[in-house]
C-alpha cells in the first residue's frame, strides 16, 4: 500500500510530497518540534491560520507561505472561515530560493508572499497540478496528461484540472468545486509522496516556478522602490522580450496611459525616450545571442527586433563602438 502524506505526520527530510486539500472548520497539525523538510502552502481560497516560531499570520486566496524546517509550526482553518482549500508541499529548498524568499521573512524560516496578484494565480495552480502529476513521472513514459475514461481521451494538465464521473472536467468547473458547483469527487486528490530521481527534479522545478511567479509579482512589505510604478513595469516588460514589437502606444497601453503621458513620464523618470530603451535592450540582447550563439548576424537580428541586418549593425555600433562580426571576432579571439 503506498505512503501517503495522512501517514507522515512529521515527513522525512529526504521526501518530496505534493498535495491538495480542501479542508472543513476543525481542521489543524500541530508540529511542536517543527519539521526536518520546508512547507510551502498556497491559499487557493477560504483562509487558514498559520503560526511558525514568533510569527502568525493569516494567509487567503493568492497568499503563499513557506515554513523552513525545525521550527514549532501549527496551521490550521481560520476560525469563522467555512473552508480552506490549499496546494502544500514538503520539500528541500534550492540554495537559490532562500535569497527570493529572504525579503518575505516574518521570523526565523517563516515567509509569508501575501498578495500574489491574480494575473499569475492560474499559472501558478497549473504549476502545482503539474507537480501532482510528475511526482509519478518515470524516464519513457508519455507527457503527463489527465484522462476521461467516459470520454476515451486525453487531455493535458494546461487544459484538464481533474476527472469526475468518468469525464474530463475543465478548469473553471473545478476552480468552483469548493463552493459546490460541481460534485466533490473531482477535488479528492491523493498526495504523491516523491523520494529521488527524475520524478523529483520535475516537482521541485514546478516548486521553483511557483516561487518565482510569487516572489516576484509582490513587493515585500516595507519596501520603497523609487520611481514611477508604472515605468518600472514597462521596463521590465521590455527586459522580458525585447524583441517584441514594442511601441509607444503598446507600452502606454501597458500601463494605461496615453501614449504622450506616457513618453513624458518615461523620459522623466530615465532619462531616455522609450524606443531608445526599447533599442538598448534589443542590442544587450543581441549581443548575448552573439557571445553564445553561432546564429548568423541576418537571424540575431530578427531575433533582437531589427527589421534588417544593416538596422541592427547600425544600433549595434552606436552602443558597442564596432559592427556585430567585429565584437563576436573579439570574444572569440579572447576565449
Amino acid at each position: 500500500m503506498p505512503v501517503t502524506a495522512e501517514d507522515l505526520s512529521v515527513p522525512a527530510a529526504e521526501l518530496t510530497i505534493v498535495g491538495h486539500y480542501d479542508k472543513a472548520p476543525g481542521y489543524a497539525t500541530r508540529r511542536p518540534g517543527g519539521s526536518p523538510s520546508w512547507l510551502l502552502l498556497w491559499t487557493e481560497a477560504g483562509a487558514g491560520y498559520v503560526a511558525q516560531g514568533e510569527a502568525s499570520f493569516e494567509v487567503r486566496a493568492g497568499d503563499l507561505a513557506v515554513l523552513g524546517s525545525g521550527v514549532a509550526q501549527h496551521y490550521r482553518v481560520l476560525p469563522g472561515a467555512r473552508r480552506w482549500r490549499f496546494w502544500w508541499v514538503h520539500f528541500q529548498p534550492r540554495p537559490a530560493w532562500l535569497a527570493w524568499l529572504a525579503p518575505h521573512a516574518r521570523s526565523h524560516g517563516c515567509h509569508l508572499v501575501a498578495g500574489v496578484p491574480a494575473t499569475v494565480h492560474e499559472r501558478i495552480d497549473l504549476a502545482f497540478e503539474r507537480a501532482l502529476q510528475d511526482a509519478h513521472w518515470v524516464p519513457g513514459a508519455a507527457p503527463t496528461e489527465v484522462r476521461g475514461a467516459g470520454e476515451g481521451r486525453a487531455a493535458t494538465t494546461a487544459e484538464v484540472r481533474g476527472v469526475e464521473g468518468g469525464r474530463v472536467v475543465k478548469y473553471a468547473e473545478v476552480r468552483g468545486a469548493w463552493e459546490g458547483r460541481v460534485a466533490g469527487a473531482a477535488e479528492v486528490r491523493v498526495p504523491a509522496v516523491v523520494v529521488e530521481g527524475p520524478a523529483r527534479e520535475l516537482v521541485l522545478g514546478a516548486v521553483e516556478e511557483v516561487l518565482v511567479l510569487a516572489t516576484a509579482s509582490v513587493r515585500p512589505e516595507g519596501r520603497s522602490d523609487e520611481g514611477d510604478e508604472r515605468i518600472r513595469r514597462v521596463l521590465a516588460i521590455i527586459a522580458a522580450e525585447p524583441g517584441a514589437a514594442h511601441s509607444v502606444a503598446s507600452l502606454a497601453a501597458a500601463v494605461a496611459l496615453s501614449p504622450s503621458r506616457f513618453a513624458h513620464l518615461f523620459a522623466a523618470e530615465t532619462g531616455r525616450p522609450p524606443m531608445q530603451a526599447v533599442r538598448q535592450a534589443r542590442v544587450r540582447h543581441a549581443a548575448g545571442l552573439l557571445e553564445v550563439t553561432d546564429l548568423d548576424i541576418g537571424q540575431v537580428a530578427a531575433a533582437s527586433g531589427f527589421v534588417s541586418p544593416f538596422h541592427f549593425s547600425r544600433a549595434f555600433r552606436r552602443e558597442y563602438g564596432l559592427p556585430p562580426r567585429d565584437y563576436r571576432a573579439r570574444l572569440r579571439a579572447h576565449s
